[in-house]
């Protein structure tokens, strides 16, 4: 690690104990001046757009993400083209994407700021998370990127940040924790470049330092996707975008995996509203 770099610079920081909060922002910051990622949903405060980045991203990689992103706008450039779109149109734009379950919630999102909010997004941390499939984070987020808002919130990368500086000696640390340090240090001047700042800093410490979020206790491995019920349920989805229904037996038949393992996954599919039966008893993509 040269001297120079941004982990050198934080772990100098460290050194001379707890930092200030001062020291800590210039030192983030600094990072971000120099180092910050271009990504195409930075360029905007859409709140629409923002949402549709913030739910693609979570559990799924940037650069895989930035080569959906534009795609997904240029099909549903807005809440109104997004709410009057078919749950099959959707899920088929989402594909490869993983975790359809977010697609759907993000197109009842789309109706419900149609339907009960006249278009336009709330912009209270409170209000957004009444939107379907938003919780805590999600709507922390968009109030921070879209609004401004000075709202405190913990993601991968952002946990990644606090656990390096202040929980270095520690294990099983709670993300309640964390966020008394977040609520502490937060940049009200400018919150949108401080948690994006913060994001990057993050990423770049889980570059050069692994294992950093199994001290935090809410650290959970990834389970297997190859041969899994997730690969079952998305080869299940795959296949009614493009049939646009099949029977029960079309589609055990047609997954790999075994028949027990297609029928699980078609029942977790119903159980979660992904997909339902028209009135032939066939299956299609849920509403």
């Amino acid at each position: 690690m040269t001297p120079g770099s941004p982990i050198a610079q934080i772990d100098r920081l460290i050194a001379k104990g707890v930092p200030t909060t001062g020291d800590f922002q210039q030192t983030v910051l600094s990072y971000f001046k120099k180092h910050g990622r271009d990504l195409p949903w930075r360029r905007t405060r859409s709140p629409y757009k923002i949402l549709v980045s913030e739910v693609m991203l979570q559990q799924t990689q940037v650069e895989r993400v930035r080569e959906r992103y534009g795609e997904f706008l240029h099909a549903f450039p807005s809440w109104r083209a997004l709410s009057e779109a078919t749950p099959r149109e959707v899920v088929s734009a989402w594909m490869g994407l993983g975790y359809y379950r977010r697609a759907l919630n993000l197109h009842r999102a789309a109706r419900d700021v149609c339907c009960a909010h006249k278009g336009r997004a709330p912009r209270s941390v409170e209000g957004l998370q009444r939107l379907p499939g938003v919780g805590p984070y999600t709507a922390a987020a968009v109030a921070a990127f879209a609004y401004g808002e000075p709202a405190p919130m913990i993601e991968t990368n952002i946990r990644t940040v606090f656990l390096y500086v202040y929980f270095s000696n520690r294990t099983r640390v709670s993300d309640r924790e964390v966020m008394i340090k977040v609520r502490e240090t937060l940049y009200e001047k400018d919150p949108r470049a401080w948690f994006y700042a913060l994001m990057d800093l993050g990423a770049e410490i889980k570059r050069h330092v692994k294992g950093i979020n199994k001290r935090s206790r809410h650290h959970a491995k990834q389970s297997r996707f190859e041969g899994s019920q997730r690969q079952a349920r998305a080869r299940i989805l795959r296949l009614l975008t493009r049939l646009k229904s099949a029977s029960k037996a079309d589609l055990v038949r047609k997954v790999s995996g075994g028949a027990g393992q297609a029928e699980r996954a078609l029942l977790s599919l119903e159980r979660d509203g992904l997909v339902q039966r028209d009135g032939r008893g066939r299956f299609v993509v849920g509403s």
